[in-house]
């Protein structure tokens, strides 16, 4: 086992190294060029349209019940973990990496969203498909139909194989076991021989576990109706939690801001005057940790939102793509901005203190909110939970319409559903180390081929973005 994860590992760093960075960049760079920068001029725009729906296009579900369905995949751990772990590694500088790479993803989802509309298929059932497997096969053509399906394949593999299901329950388990029996002192069974704590499974994992196991099957075989009804009603109300706790950390501090944003800039291009060469960080880390990370946690580029978009009941792929790149603004620009001025404000980031992963943004929650550490405490693990069960619901939904694309069999997509839920189900009592290694791997492959469509069919997204906004304002003239 030890050397299988050796050699995930050795991929997983040479996948996401500099050449797949630097290709997801440029792209979200080329895109905001061809779209004039878009995402500047018409985000009001934009923010309009997520909560204002069009009632007779076509699709399955409502465009804010898509841009829901796509969130609960992207607005998760990453927002309270991965904001920590870059800032940990690359210093306060990488957040400002972070939001630069937002904000070039920002026309990256944006054009994610138009193909996803404009080369969907839509049955007389009202049944959608769509996503990078059909804008590359309908878009580039028939020729280019095997990098479809290596995308279909990759995101199968992505869902089922650790990132939607196996990670997020382990995530939930972890966070109830530590709230509710941090010492572990109800143990059901252990794993392995002996009674190491790592391997002891106590009654709060095994009761969590199926709780959220039932609850995740009740959801997701219902399909992306019911997928997009519940996803509507959790992920504006997690989010709101995390951000009002958030803003009343920031107001609590006000002071402390201003320091902390000259930290953030200035450790963004000179990193050693900010954490005194202590942790090594150099210019290099600071952008490689910061793009990386926002890219995991808003998804620009990796092909999974534009799949959700596809659903979208509209008859406009602009509009669609309007409010598909709203997703990245919500995730990134602002509860990931919130994350990480939380954790420079209160320093928990510093080598000293020896935190790491959640304990990061535990540590500053209980720092900076004026409220019992307990308190702080049930909050966050609230907003774990619920990320991580919206998550699990959102790559459902992925993986089950990549395998809906290559089997085009109903039965194959149920008995893929059933495999998810299993998955779920088994996850708490798996060692997560290697699957979220594999899980990265994977989604590294997915966006390769969508990489590659998106700038090829870049020339699509720019005259469709040219034309709708031309004949809005031929509209207004009038």
């Amino acid at each position: 086992m030890e050397a299988f994860n050796s050699i995930v590992t050795k991929i997983d760093d040479l996948l996401w190294s500099w050449p797949l960075i630097i290709l997801i960049f440029a792209c979200g760079i080329w895109l905001t060029v061809r779209t004039r920068c878009l995402q500047v001029r018409h985000l009001g725009k934009a923010l309009k349209f997520m909560v204002k729906n069009e009632e007779d296009g076509e699709g399955e579900v409502t465009s804010f019940g898509a841009l829901c369905t796509a969130l609960s995949a992207t607005i998760g751990t990453g927002n309270i973990v991965g904001v920590g772990s870059a800032i940990c590694a690359g210093g306060p500088g990488a957040l400002l990496w972070m939001e630069v790479a937002a904000f070039f993803g920002m026309a990256t989802k944006y054009a994610e969203g138009v193909l996803a509309i404009k080369y969907r298929t839509v049955d007389e059932n009202g049944h959608a498909l769509g996503g990078p497997f059909y804008y590359i096969e309908r878009g580039m053509g028939a020729k280019w139909k095997w990098l479809a399906k290596a995308f279909a394949v990759f995101g199968m593999l992505a869902g089922a194989l650790g990132i939607g299901t196996i990670t997020q329950i382990n995530g939930i388990t972890n966070a109830a076991q530590n709230f509710f029996d941090p010492n572990k002192s109800h143990v059901l069974f252990t794993l392995a021989a002996g009674t190491s704590s790592e391997t002891a499974i106590t009654l709060t994992t095994v009761i969590v576990g199926l709780i959220v196991t039932v609850a995740a099957a009740l959801v997701i075989i219902g399909g992306i109706k019911r997928i997009a009804k519940v996803t509507e009603l959790v992920v504006p109300f997690m989010a709101i939690i995390y951000v009002i706790c958030g803003i009343l950390i920031l107001i609590c501090n006000v002071t402390k801001i201003p320091d902390a944003v000259v930290q953030i800039v200035v450790g963004a291009f000179t990193p050693k005057a900010v954490a005194g060469g202590v942790l090594g960080v150099t210019i290099k880390t600071a952008i490689q940790k910061g793009v990386a990370r926002g890219i995991f946690s808003n998804e620009a580029g990796l092909g999974s939102a534009p799949i959700a978009a596809a659903a979208a009941q509209t008859k406009s792929c602009v509009r669609q793509g309007l409010v598909t790149m709203t997703g990245t603004f919500l995730d990134t620009i602002i509860i990931c901005t919130i994350t990480g001025l939380s954790i420079v404000i209160t320093g928990a980031w510093l080598p000293e203190l020896g935190l790491s992963g959640a304990a990061v943004t535990m540590f500053a929650f209980q720092e900076a909110l004026p409220v019992p550490a307990q308190v702080c405490s049930f909050l966050l693990m609230l907003c774990l939970m619920f990320f991580a069960f919206t998550t699990i619901l959102g790559w459902d939904y992925y993986a089950e319409r990549c395998c809906e694309y290559l089997t085009s069999s109903n039965t194959a997509v149920k008995v893929y559903r059933w495999i998810y839920i299993l998955a779920v189900l088994v996850g708490p009592y798996l060692t997560v180390s290697v699957v979220w290694t594999v899980a990265d791997v994977f989604n590294g492959l997915m966006a390769i081929p969508n990489i590659i469509a998106l700038i090829a069919l870049s020339g699509v997204v720019a005259r469709e973005t040219k034309e709708y906004f031309n004949r809005e304002n031929h509209v207004l003239q009038k």
